[in-house]
């Protein structure tokens, strides 16, 4: 077990390293905000679920990179190839980036903590409760409006629209993944075919929302498990991917974000990193569409305008409560999303590819049967 107690020396473990253009991971930008902090001194580890995911081999943030199963081979694996990886690099924190890998962690949080590894996430009933089926019942108990959401398991559903007595349900409308993945659909035809990839790639059911028009707003922050919200940023979307994710946006401050986060936070009594996305449509009503229970992928911005989240993180982990401070976030701040070549050495890539792990000097832990990090996408 590491031992250390000062958060600055911490070895940090980060998951969702991809960087892929239309859907990339938070780990990245997390790791890239704890890294570039003068206060932090410790190590950064990736863990990665395919072997192209840049986080395993960009030393400029991380030291080291290991795969790890994917969450459909079960908590159980991925609890012996964090015992096993700790052995060889005692972590004293893990920051888990990616939406389906949650309940995982949720469940093998106390077998972590006796390592000494410790994790600032919700609880099963918290994680539940913000689920995408679950955010109507959720917004009504804080008098948040939230576009109507049903739960469906036959695209003959698409068929049916006219039959609806007050014929509500029209295209466009958004189509969800259980887990994770949305797409905006304008007719049958489509929603068949975005519905028969997303059971393909997250089960079923999938979820259909009504869609509103207007602006997109995202808040990040962090729930201290209690009912209290620490660090808020606002952005409000200028250019999205294909998938909706944001690829510019400009920070700002909306007062109605931030109280529906105080409202939601309070409620759950969240705890750990989430992000609130809503819209507000052209009667100026804001509308919640989703709550992430983890970081988004623009959590670098929050660095950018003075309040570097991530390693806040850290010292609400460490209960260093007394070291965060907050000045204002600045307004009016433009990011904007860029792609770039990294270039690796092959033999890098074999490790990993062959060992699990991309190390220098160091030995490494008991290298991933190929099954266990290709199979179960």
């Amino acid at each position: 077990m590491n031992n250390k107690s000062d958060w600055r020396n911490w070895n940090v473990a980060i998951t969702g390293i991809n960087a892929r253009s239309d859907n990339p991971g938070p780990g990245c930008a997390v790791a890239r905000s704890i890294k570039e902090s003068r206060r932090f001194r410790g190590r950064l580890i990736g863990l990665g679920y395919d072997v192209l995911d840049a986080g395993l081999y960009n030393r400029d943030i991380f030291e080291s990179g290991y795969l790890i199963p994917y969450p459909a081979s079960g908590e159980h694996a991925l609890l012996e190839r964090i015992q096993e990886i700790h052995a060889v690099e005692p972590i004293d924190a893990i920051i888990p980036c990616l939406d389906s890998e949650m309940v995982s962690f949720i469940r093998i949080g106390s077998a972590l903590s006796e390592l000494g590894i410790r994790m600032l996430i919700p609880d099963r009933e918290q994680l539940m409760a913000r689920a995408k089926s679950s955010l109507p019942e959720l917004c009504q108990s804080v008098g948040l409006d939230t576009p109507e959401i049903r739960t469906i398991s036959d695209p003959r559903f698409f068929e049916s629209f006219n039959d609806f007595e007050d014929n509500s349900w029209q295209f466009p409308i958004m189509l969800k993944g259980i887990f994770y993945d949305a797409q905006v659909v304008y007719s049958r035809e489509e929603a068949r075919a975005v519905f028969g990839r997303l059971v393909s790639t997250w089960g079923f059911p999938v979820l259909t929302q009504k869609l509103v028009k207007g602006d997109e707003y995202n808040l990040t922050a962090i729930g201290d498990g209690t009912g209290s919200m620490y660090g808020e940023v606002m952005m409000r979307k200028r250019a999205i991917t294909e998938k909706g994710k944001a690829w510019a946006g400009v920070t700002m401050n909306d007062p109605d974000m931030k109280e529906a986060a105080s409202l939601l936070v309070q409620k759950l009594k969240w705890k750990g990193p989430f992000e609130l996305e809503a819209m507000r449509g052209s009667d100026g009503r804001l509308n919640i569409i989703e709550i992430n229970p983890r970081f988004p992928s623009w959590i670098y911005t929050t660095t950018g305008v003075g309040r570097n989240l991530p390693l806040t993180l850290l010292q609400m982990l460490a209960d260093d409560y007394g070291s965060i401070h907050f000045d204002p976030p600045r307004c009016g701040m433009l990011f904007v999303r860029y792609a770039e070549e990294m270039l690796v050495e092959l033999s890098e890539f074999e490790s990993v590819f062959v060992k699990g792990s991309a190390m220098t000097n160091r030995a490494v832990a008991r290298p991933l049967e190929y099954s266990e990090f290709g199979a179960d996408r």
